[in-house]
C-alpha cells in the first residue's frame, strides 16, 4: 500500500526536526490512550505540535494532543508521540 510520502518528504521532515531541537533521542515512546501524561515526566522538554512539523500526519482522535515531545526520562534522551494515527483516520499501515 502506498502512503503518498516520498523519500524527499521524509528527508525534509528529518532535517526540520534536526534543525529545531538539540535532543537526539535514544528511546521513542508512542503514548496511547491513558499514557499522554507520561510526557509530564520529561525534563528539558521541547514540544512540537504535529501541525508544525513538515509532512507530519495529524492526529484527529479526540483526547490525543497531537504533539511530538522531546526530553529526558530518568536521564535518557527520549521522544514521545502524544497522539497516534489510525487506519480509520485514513492513514495506511
Amino acid at each position: 500500500m502506498e502512503n503518498g510520502y516520498t523519500y524527499e518528504d521524509y528527508k525534509n521532515t528529518a532535517e526540520w526536526l534536526l534543525s529545531h531541537t538539540k535532543h537526539r533521542p535514544q528511546v521513542a515512546i508512542i503514548c496511547g490512550s491513558g499514557l499522554g501524561g507520561l510526557t509530564d515526566k520529561l525534563t528539558q522538554a521541547q514540544i512540537f505540535d504535529y501541525g508544525e512539523i513538515p509532512n507530519f500526519p495529524r492526529s484527529t482522535v479526540p483526547g490525543h494532543a497531537g504533539r511530538l515531545v522531546f526530553g529526558f526520562l530518568n536521564g535518557r534522551a527520549c521522544v514521545m508521540m502524544q497522539g497516534r494515527f489510525h487506519m480509520y483516520e485514513g492513514y495506511p499501515l
